[in-house]
């Protein structure tokens, strides 16, 4: 007896989860379908929107209707919208939704049918719909009265309006002053004239004693590389003789600059020069290393044979900067540049012009 309880227990716990699944399938697959339209009311060429909407299961097919010129006669549709689909329930449900624009051009009732679609094979309907269109109104009093045309008003010109075209008319006339500036300097083919400012050079001895105060302040080149010391020293020397003596000291050993100057200087002149060239040479040929004093004792002697043998300048003369004018004719090259410099602003200029008029026209006319 128990166990035939227990069992028509069981049975009951199956049907109602059998009931409870089905329900749940039914509801997870339902489909539903419904029609607005956003005005009840038109008057004739107004514009109204048909909405479409259909809910469904995500995995459903749906086919929506196949509308094409009319709803239905005398009501015409203008553009049928994109359909926009809308998930819903973490992407278990779909809600599509399709937009008509219609119009009428006949005062009536009309009657719009049920929208059908297709899910799944299976057709569903939306509910019907109604519009009333009504014909413009017209004053049955006065059936002869009618309004001419307005009169042409004139529209005031602003800033707005002109701007662009005052700014490229200046454009133009910029464009044109440089092209006729251009054409004037290719026309004449002037030559390019250049001036060039000299300087007056320092006297020999102001320019070899600013050379030896060079080298005095580099304490590193006396101490660390005697050789490079001595040539230098020997060669300001050297600069000085050629222009203060006017023989090529450059070109001439040691032994050959003292001859040369035994001749025009007294030898007690030339004594301490002499134990600088000595040494010089010495350091130059024989790797000889001087002692610290002896460096500066030859500085101090090339110094004063410098001293003691410069010409003064008159100093009541005043030197001028020599200018020295240089003209070159303009090269092939350069005309090429300026005549294609040329084109291309006249070809500009065309252009600016065709905007200007083409503004003009559409402005005035």
């Amino acid at each position: 007896m128990n166990i035939l309880h227990t069992s028509k227990k069981f049975l009951k716990v199956l049907a109602c989860a059998g009931v409870l699944m089905a329900a749940q399938q039914a509801q997870a697959q339902q489909v539903t379908v419904d029609a607005s339209i956003d005005s009840l009311q038109l008057l004739i060429g107004e514009q109204a929107k048909v909405k479409l909407e259909v809910s469904m299961d995500a995995q459903q097919k749906l086919i929506l209707p196949a509308l094409r010129d009319t709803l239905v006669k005398g009501v015409e549709i203008l553009d049928i919208a994109k359909p926009d689909t809308q998930l819903l329930n973490d992407g278990k449900r779909m809600l599509i939704r399709q937009e008509y624009t219609i119009t009428s051009f006949d005062s009536a009732l009309y009657y719009l049918p049920p929208l059908e679609v297709l899910v799944n094979d299976q057709a569903y309907r939306s509910k019907a719909l109604a519009l009333k269109v009504y014909s413009i109104p017209v004053d049955t009093l006065n059936p002869d009265q009618f309004f001419g045309p307005k009169t042409v008003r004139a529209v005031p010109i602003t800033w707005e309006d002109v701007k662009t075209i005052v700014w490229l008319t200046l454009l133009m006339l910029a464009l044109g002053g440089l092209a006729y500036y251009l054409f004037k300097r290719y026309k004449d083919n002037k030559p390019i004239i250049k001036k060039i400012k000299i300087e007056p050079k320092l006297p020999p001895h102001q320019q070899a004693l600013q050379e030896i105060e060079r080298i005095k302040s580099d304490k590193t080149l006396r101490n660390t590389d005697p050789k490079a010391y001595y040539t230098e020293l020997t060669d300001v020397l050297r600069t000085y003789m050629a222009e203060r003596f006017g023989f090529n000291a450059m070109e001439m050993t040691s032994s050959e600059i003292i001859d040369k100057l035994m001749g025009i200087q007294e030898k007690d002149a030339i004594k301490d020069l002499m134990v600088l060239f000595q040494t010089a040479d010495l350091v130059k040929f024989a790797k000889h290393s001087p002692l610290m004093n002896e460096n500066d004792m030859n500085l101090v002697n090339a110094v004063d044979f410098i001293n003691e043998t410069k010409v003064e300048p008159d100093p009541n003369a005043k030197p001028e900067p020599t200018e020295i004018t240089v003209e070159e004719k303009r090269s092939k090259q350069g005309r090429i540049i300026l005549l294609s410099s040329i084109g291309v602003i006249v070809i500009a200029i065309v252009v600016v012009l065709y905007q200007v008029l083409r503004g003009i026209y559409n402005l005035w006319f």
